[in-house]
């Protein structure tokens, strides 16, 4: 086992400078949405009772792939004046901004990313929205559906998984050391329950963990099955048993979920239906990766002037090495 690792490990340094390419392009949590969060700030209690404009705090967390040049900015309504104060801008609009508009401009050109925007009132309303990298105005709701919670947090939550290659790699060694379409179903549901339990205790403040180490364990668990693979020593635990491997390295990768869901926020009016669909939305992507890479293997396998198991060990070594250079590279950030 270590033998293995140790070779995975030293081929992670012959290919370091194509991994340091690929994972600028392809690390999991970098590929976040733009963020706004706009908080509406009690008022001072004066005595004479002359009217107080409305006050917001205005939080903007923009995310590494965007250029330090062309970090956005927010138009707001004309009846709305601001203050900067560190990283946090202090908005005083003589209305409420329930019904305003906002517009996200960038100085040179879009960077085709989704916009999360939030706002919170002091009557306790959350409206939020996710706004597509084509779309840059959002009007604020007076009032916020059901509906618009399902349908933005479930796309966030596909969104999430499509852009986790971590994630989506893991899933593919489960699916390479599971065989069997039954097996393959049983390790991916206990993979799905093990994360899906974690994703909700840390979203509740139940437990919690920091999150570079969990990271840095994520990309050991790719690394772990890609050797198991690689060696092909069919009597041990990972091979007779995936679905123990999968529920407990998915605790770990529920943790992952959840930072990026503690990153976004969840609207406090409709805390349960946010975190039931974006799990939802996770395993909807999940199943169709599942289901793409199964289709692949499908087809290739007719193919029989194919080179399958080469093409196999490819991917596999391919997938240690890159696994091996996250690992590394996620302790050092430690």
């Amino acid at each position: 086992m270590l033998n293995t690792v140790f070779k995975l490990l030293f081929a992670c340094v012959l290919l370091m400078p194509g991994a340091l390419l690929v994972s600028a392009t392809a690390q999991a949590h970098d590929a976040r949405p733009l963020y706004i969060q706009i908080t509406e700030l009690d008022k001072p209690d004066f005595e004479n009772r002359v009217p107080v404009d409305h006050q917001y705090s205005l939080k903007m967390q923009v995310p590494p792939s965007v250029e330090a040049g062309n970090r956005p900015f927010l138009t707001l309504p004309d009846n709305c004046s601001h203050e900067r104060f560190g990283l946090i801008i202090q908005l005083s609009c003589a209305s409420s901004l329930a019904g305003q508009e906002l517009e996200i401009n960038y100085p040179q050109f879009n960077p085709s990313i989704t916009t999360l925007i939030r706002a919170s009132f002091n009557s306790g309303a959350t409206y939020q929205t996710l706004l597509s990298p084509s779309e840059s105005r959002w009007q604020i709701p007076t009032e916020q559906s059901t509906s618009a919670v399902i349908s933005e947090y479930t796309v966030l939550g596909v969104e999430h998984i499509l852009i986790g290659w971590d994630h989506l790699l893991f899933l593919f060694c489960l699916l390479i050391i599971s065989g069997s379409f039954k097996r393959t179903l049983i390790t991916i549901s206990g993979f799905t329950l093990s994360h899906s339990l974690t994703l909700v205790m840390t979203t509740l403040g139940v437990v919690e963990l920091p999150i570079a180490p969990v990271e840095a364990v994520i990309a050991l668990s790719i690394l772990f099955l890609a050797s198991e693979i690689v060696r092909d020593r069919r009597h041990t635990l990972a091979w007779r048993y995936p679905v123990a491997v999968s529920m407990l390295f998915g605790l770990i990768h529920g943790f992952g979920f959840a930072s990026v869901l503690q990153d976004i926020g969840l609207p406090q009016t409709e805390l349960t239906t946010a975190l039931l669909f974006f799990n939802i939305g996770v395993e909807i992507g999940q199943v169709a990766f599942v289901g793409a890479v199964m289709m692949l293997f499908f087809l290739v396998r007719r193919w029989q002037a194919f080179p399958l198991a080469g093409f196999q060990q490819l991917l596999i070594y391919s997938t240690g090495s890159l696994a091996a250079f996250w690992t590394i590279e996620r302790i050092a950030g430690f």
